[in-house]
């Protein structure tokens, strides 16, 4: 039996410097470069800011897409401080979603962490 691809992330506030909890995700896949994106799988992070439980990939997969949410999570987060955090012009979060697209080797875990802040994100491959 063949090993199956899959993907696991977690997201880290680092403004706050602790896990960011409740961001909605979505994963699409596709098989080849020219090949249209199909969804996937939802899910949302926990209270560790982890989303550990995407399914496997399907096995002509090349191509991952997440695709964050982030908007709604500053949004909540300014609410619960009760301040008036950074936003952009129009009133909403200055990147609204966070998109994230890497290649895939088959049969092996691809870990892929987002570092977020108000005003910029990084990612990379973890382990």
């Amino acid at each position: 039996m063949t090993a199956r691809t899959s993907v696991s992330t977690h997201i880290l506030d680092t403004s706050l410097g602790r896990p960011a909890e409740g961001v909605a995700l979505q994963l699409a896949v596709r098989s080849g470069d020219e090949a249209p994106w199909r969804d996937h799988a939802a899910g949302a992070t926990d209270t560790d800011g982890r989303c550990a439980d995407l399914p496997a990939l399907p096995e002509d997969t090349t191509h991952v897409r997440l695709r964050f949410a982030v908007e709604p999570y500053f949004t909540s987060r300014r609410a619960e401080a009760g301040q008036d955090a950074p936003r952009a012009r129009d009133g909403g979060a200055f990147f609204p979603e966070v998109t994230v697209v890497f290649a895939v080797t088959p049969g092996e875990h691809f870990h892929v962490p987002l570092l977020l802040n108000p005003f910029g994100y990084s990612v990379y491959r973890g382990s």
